[in-house]
C-alpha cells in the first residue's frame, strides 16, 4: 500500500518537474507580434479588433465610422439655415461691418482660420487658437474652456466680444431689421418679419449643425474597405490605441472624450499664462485644462492646440511623447501655491521609435477627408 502511495507522488513529482521548464521555454519564446501579424489583426470587424490600451476608471468608447450627410442639401434649404447662413457670412453683424462669423470660421480653411490666434475688430488679436466648427453639433461644451453649454451660447459669444465682432447686440435687432432684405427672410424662418437677438443666435446655431465632416479613408476602413488604409497608416493607429495612449482621450466617432485636460500649455506666470477651464470653474484642479479637440479633418485645421502652437505633427507627437511632465511643481511649490498646474497622470513618457512616430503621424493624416467647400451666399440688400 505504501509501495503505492509512493509510486503515485514519485509520477506526480516527475510529471510536474517535467512540465515546468515546458512552460518556462514557452514563456520565453513569446515573441511581440510582427507589424504584418498587427496589420492582420485590424482587417476585420471592429468588435474583434485588438483592445486599446485604457487607464483604469476612463470612461471611453470605440471608433465608429461617419456615413455621408445624405440630407445635406435638405437641410441647407430649410429657411431657418438659410437666414443662419446668410447672417453666419454677413459682416453687418458687427461693430465696423467688416468682420462677420466666417471671418475666423472660414469654410475654405477648415471652418477656422488657420491663425495661431483668431484676428478680430481692430485687428485685436485674441488669446487662442479658433476652433473649427466641424460637428459642432455633437459637442457638449463649448470654446477651449468650456464656457458655453449651448450652441446658442456659442453663436452670440463672438457677437458682441470687443476682440472679435465687437457689436452692441442690444442694437443689433434694430440694425439687422432695417436691411429689407432680411425681413423676408425672417418671416420665412419664423413666420413674421421680427428681428429678435434670440431669432439672430437660434438662426446661426442651426446653420452652424449642418457643418459636418466628410466620411475619410479611416471609416471606409471600418467599413470593411481594407485597402483604404496603407500597411503603415494601420500600424499607426495601432500604436495610436495602444503604446502612445492616445485613446484615453481622443475615442468615440469623433476622436474627443468631451472633456478638459491640462497637457502641460498654461504657461503659469508667464507672459502667455491661461489658466483655461479654472476662468469659469474657479477650481483649482482645473487650472491649465483645455476641451480636448476632435481629430477628425484635423490636416485641414491646423494650427493646433488652444495657442496654436503646433502646426506640424511631428512636433505634437514629440511633444506627447516626452510626456509633459517636466514643469510639475515640487510638493513643497505645490503646498505654497496650490493653484499651481500639474500635468494630466494620463501623460506619461511614450517612449517611441522613430518607425512608431512616422506609423502615428501616417494615421493621423489619414483622418481628413473633407473636400466640399462651402460658398458664400450674396447678403442681402438695403
Amino acid at each position: 500500500m505504501k509501495r503505492g502511495i509512493f509510486w503515485v507522488l514519485g509520477t506526480v513529482l516527475f510529471i510536474l518537474l517535467s512540465f515546468t521548464p515546458k512552460v518556462s521555454r514557452d514563456l520565453i519564446e513569446i515573441e511581440d507580434p510582427t507589424i504584418e501579424e498587427i496589420v492582420k489583426s485590424y482587417k476585420k470587424a471592429i468588435t474583434d479588433w485588438p483592445k486599446p490600451n485604457i487607464d483604469y476608471g476612463v470612461q471611453w468608447k470605440e471608433f465608429a465610422p461617419i456615413k455621408s450627410d445624405s440630407a445635406y442639401f435638405t437641410e441647407q434649404d430649410k429657411p431657418n439655415v438659410i437666414l443662419g447662413k446668410m447672417l453666419f457670412f454677413d459682416p453687418k453683424l458687427s461693430k465696423s461691418n467688416q468682420v462677420s462669423c466666417s471671418s475666423c470660421h472660414d469654410p475654405e480653411m477648415g471652418w477656422s482660420d488657420r491663425r495661431r490666434v483668431a484676428l478680430g475688430n481692430d485687428h485685436l488679436l485674441g488669446n487662442r487658437n479658433t476652433i473649427s466648427l466641424y460637428n459642432i453639433a455633437e459637442r457638449t461644451s463649448f470654446f477651449w474652456d468650456g464656457r458655453a453649454k449651448t450652441l446658442e451660447e456659442q453663436a452670440a459669444g463672438p457677437l458682441g466680444a470687443h476682440h472679435e465682432m465687437a457689436m452692441d447686440v442690444k442694437t443689433l435687432p434694430a440694425k439687422i431689421q432695417a436691411v429689407k432684405g432680411y425681413q423676408q427672410l425672417f418671416k420665412n424662418a419664423y413666420g413674421d418679419q421680427k428681428v429678435t437677438y434670440a431669432r439672430i443666435v437660434k438662426a446661426i446655431a442651426d446653420f452652424q449643425k449642418t457643418i459636418k465632416s466628410q466620411p475619410s479613408r479611416f471609416d471606409k476602413f471600418m467599413e470593411g474597405k481594407y485597402n483604404a488604409l496603407s500597411d503603415e497608416e494601420i500600424y499607426g493607429m495601432h500604436i495610436f490605441r495602444t503604446k502612445a495612449r492616445c485613446m484615453n482621450c481622443h475615442n468615440g466617432k469623433n476622436l474627443t472624450d468631451e472633456s478638459f485636460h491640462n497637457i502641460g500649455l498654461t504657461y503659469y506666470k508667464k507672459k502667455y499664462e491661461d489658466l483655461g477651464l479654472y476662468n469659469i470653474t474657479k477650481k483649482s484642479e482645473d487650472v491649465g485644462k483645455f476641451r480636448t479637440p476632435q481629430l477628425r479633418d484635423l490636416m485641414l485645421t491646423q494650427p493646433w492646440m488652444h495657442n496654436g502652437l503646433f502646426n506640424d505633427l511631428d512636433g505634437v507627437v514629440n511633444m506627447y511623447d516626452s510626456g509633459m511632465h517636466m514643469i510639475d511643481p515640487s510638493p513643497e511649490k505645490k503646498q505654497q501655491d496650490p493653484l499651481y498646474p500639474v500635468t494630466d497622470p494620463l501623460l506619461k513618457p511614450l517612449k517611441l521609435t522613430a518607425e512608431e512616430k512616422k506609423a502615428l503621424v501616417s494615421f493621423l493624416e489619414a483622418l481628413s477627408g473633407t473636400k466640399f467647400k462651402m460658398r458664400r451666399p450674396e447678403f442681402p440688400v438695403e
